[in-house]
């Protein structure tokens, strides 16, 4: 081909964008939720013959419908974002923990001992206390085995932590029995003394959950952006080499890392056992270890962004439990209905990091020039 011909391009290519603006990065958000309800509209019009508005308002009323409502909102939004907070310095670090269900798990058993065991012992200020530091040492101690042995051995850290939820919840599952004989579930814990119990501020126990959460959303944000450890999390992050070329301890920041990760799950634990749900069960993290990992991701390690998606997961959830509820229709339809959503804004992750050139023609010149 020679300098003033053309060079026929493919089809289509792929290229990564630059940085996007804020209000660019919302744009696409917001046209991918509104083509996510059209075609949930039309999906539910032709399955079910349903109205889609009426659908929509029944998601709606599910989180706003009453005051109290909203309350459980919160709640459970307290309870997904304090793992997303927990997985992001992990995560930024590139250390795929995946093991913050049975981190959750060991913070939460702590609790549950110190409950049963010290209840009538210790003062229920002490007691909080007691629950609260053994909780966080027990998670961080369930994250820092999987830790020493990457930064010594190079273990593949996404089956080894995986494989310690399932020690979690078998350790779980054994303690649960022998506290209550033959029952997979606890009862409610000491729910005569109350002891290990939050004390209730504007009428709810969870208050205090709110307030720890939204309090760890700051000093992460801190934490990450402008501490020495914050950055040393992002050199180890983009290459092991350069930090170690920068003089950065690789095996010191990562297992410190991954402890203060297994240390916050360990609390979140903690936070369930004393002001959500004062009982255990192999079921008290339900799922939030993983769907924290979507809001980490989701959220570029950025806690304030976690704040917004896991809203988001959380309204889609209560939304699909109405809807299936409210118009008698399988669980799994109104899970389609929030899958479909949440299918269209992670693929707009795409649109936001790359774009796409279509055919066209260029001079010879100028492609080599490109």
């Amino acid at each position: 081909m020679n300098a003033v011909g053309h060079v026929k391009e493919p089809l289509v290519r792929m290229v990564k964008r630059d940085e996007v603006p804020l209000s660019k990065k919302i744009l696409i958000r917001a046209i991918a939720i509104l083509a996510a309800l059209i075609v949930d509209g039309i999906f539910l019009f032709l399955v079910t013959g349903l109205n889609p508005f009426g659908v929509y308002g029944v998601m709606f009323g599910a989180s706003f419908g009453s005051f109290m409502k909203f309350k459980w909102v919160l709640r459970d939004l307290a309870t997904l974002l304090i793992v997303g907070i927990a997985l992001a310095p992990a995560f930024k670090m590139r250390f795929w923990n995946i093991g913050a269900e049975g981190q959750i798990l060991m913070g939460g058993l702590m609790s549950a001992v110190c409950m049963i065991y010290l209840g009538d012992v210790l003062p229920n200020w002490l007691l909080l206390l007691v629950m609260l530091v053994t909780s966080v040492l027990c998670g961080a101690l369930w994250a820092f085995i999987p830790a020493v042995f990457k930064a010594i051995w190079n273990t593949n850290e996404t089956l080894f932590t995986l494989m310690m939820n399932y020690v979690a919840t078998s350790i779980v599952a054994c303690c649960t029995n022998f506290f209550r004989g033959d029952n997979a579930k606890m009862a409610l814990i000491n729910m005569g003394s109350k002891q290990g119990w939050f004390p209730s501020i504007l009428g709810q126990r969870y208050t205090i959950n709110i307030l720890v959460v939204f309090a760890l959303v700051i000093l992460m944000y801190i934490y990450l952006k402008y501490t020495k450890h914050g950055y040393e999390i992002s050199v180890v992050g983009e290459s092991e080499n350069t930090a170690r070329y920068a003089g950065i301890d690789v095996k010191k920041v990562m297992i410190r890392t991954i402890s203060i990760s297994g240390a916050i799950c360990g609390l979140a634990g903690y936070l369930i056992l004393a002001g959500k749900d004062m009982s255990l069960s192999t079921g008290t993290a339900d799922g939030n270890g993983f769907t924290a990992i979507i809001v980490a991701w989701l959220a570029k390690f950025n806690t304030f962004y976690m704040v917004l998606i896991s809203f988001l997961l959380v309204f889609l959830d209560k939304g699909a439990s109405d809807i299936a509820s409210a118009f008698q229709i399988n669980d799994y339809l109104s899970d389609i209905v929030t899958g479909i959503i949440l299918f269209f804004i992670l693929g707009s992750e795409f649109f936001i990091n790359y774009k796409l050139i279509f055919r066209g023609s260029v001079k010879g010149g100028d492609k080599h020039a490109e």
